[in-house]
């Protein structure tokens, strides 16, 4: 017997008909014949395997079959080896064993096999026989159901797969685009050394900044933080990049002298996310830095934390208010403007520096952050890795950090 469930050999059957393909195993054909006949009376693709020693058929998971009857007082057949073979096989097709004895041992016998069900001979209840027979092949049907479902998510995975090394492709490239858009750091001017710092939590960012001189003794730097993350985000900081290129480039050719003016910047943004309308907003923090008279300028719009300006007096929070750009069509913004100490260091961060912050409310964290600063306020590297940016692998949120520093 271990011939007829060691082989695997796919045979082509007829079309299988709707109540099930059956394969008889028996050694004597007239009582498999009659089995058969009455099979195929109730619906069934019944099949005969008289000679076990010379007949192969598939029981694997490309099996058609999706029941077999088999007896299990076949002549000449050892169970006890099918059984150690059969262990090692993947077996999908469920078995119905018949035996002339219904002792115990042979019940055992049809279990430790695999069968799903076990009649005496004579089979009295052939109704029973049929519900059995239906049960192993909805059971088998499943089965192939399941397969197929797993051979479609397969597929879909591995096309998932490819849709995904190609987007991770695209972030990647949009990264290296977004790196070549940010300034140069350090740049240095006179006492004045501008440097900043970019921690996306993809590939791209929606935290951007930049600064750039405007004429011959101004630096005009601003940190923008879109909504959200990946793609949308970022081409919304392209669109913040090229405002402030625009308008620098204005001050030159059209005498519009809005590149100074850290509120009319905030709201020609606020339009311009406006016109854009994919639903993106930024809180920002825009200023421009008189390196004459050592003054400052700056407007803020929704951003957290506030800039914080280090000095040989401690650190402190710059005040500020405004809503986010990008909300509505009238925002207002308040324009402040401040002596600068001899020596300063001023830090801008996005929110995204808040999620990595131990305490557990924003009060606590804000008042941390400020701490930060009065115990590590020597250079920008000191903060950075106070504050644990240093080895930032993937944040929560992105995390942009511009420093602008001035020693007496």
């Amino acid at each position: 017997m271990g011939v007829v469930f060691c082989q695997l050999f796919c045979q082509s059957f007829p079309p299988m008909a709707s109540n099930g393909n059956v394969l008889i195993v028996d050694d004597q054909p007239a009582r498999a014949e009659d089995m058969a006949e009455f099979l195929r009376g109730g619906g069934f693709e019944a099949h005969v395997v008289t000679d076990v020693t010379n007949t192969e058929y598939s029981i694997g998971p490309g099996s058609e079959l999706d029941v077999i009857l088999c007896e299990l007082d076949l002549e000449g057949v050892s169970w006890e080896d099918a059984r150690r073979t059969l262990r090692e096989m993947d077996v999908q097709v469920p078995v119905i064993m018949f035996s002339e004895l219904a002792d115990v041992e042979h019940m055992m016998t049809a279990l430790r096999l695999g069968a799903h069900d076990f009649f005496p001979r004579p089979v009295e209840d052939r109704n029973a026989l049929v519900r059995s027979i239906e049960r192993c092949v909805r059971h088998r049907q499943l089965r192939r159901e399941l397969q197929d479902s797993r051979h479609r998510l397969e597929i879909a995975n591995a096309e998932l797969r490819g849709t995904v090394k190609m987007l991770e492709q695209d972030q990647q490239a949009g990264r290296q685009v977004q790196l070549r858009m940010l300034p140069a750091t350090p740049l240095v001017l006179s006492d004045y050394v501008f440097s900043h710092t970019v921690i996306p939590s993809l590939y791209l960012s929606g935290d951007f900044t930049d600064y750039f001189t405007v004429g011959d003794h101004c630096v005009t730097f601003f940190m923008a933080d879109v909504s959200g993350h990946g793609s949308s985000s970022a081409f919304a900081t392209v669109l913040l990049k090229n405002l402030f290129a625009r308008k620098r480039s204005a001050l030159l050719r059209k005498d519009d002298h809005s590149i100074l003016s850290p509120m009319a910047m905030l709201q020609q943004a606020n339009l311009e996310l406006m016109n854009l309308a994919v639903g993106k907003f930024a809180t920002m923090i825009v200023a421009t830095l008189d390196m004459r008279a050592n003054t400052l300028r700056y407007s803020v719009a929704g951003h957290l934390p506030l800039p914080v300006l280090v000095s040989e007096e401690g650190a402190h929070y710059l005040q500020g208010e405004g809503s986010a750009v990008g909300m509505v069509e009238d925002a207002r913004y308040e324009e402040h403007s401040i002596d600068l100490p001899p020596s300063f260091m001023l830090a801008l961060f996005s929110d995204g520096i808040l999620e990595i912050l131990p305490p557990k409310n924003l009060i606590e964290k804000e008042q941390y952050f400020l701490d930060v600063f009065e115990q590590s306020a020597d250079s920008p590297d000191e903060l950075v890795t106070r504050l644990g940016l240093d080895h930032v692998e993937t944040a929560p949120d992105d995390i942009a950090a511009l420093f602008l520093n001035k020693r007496g």
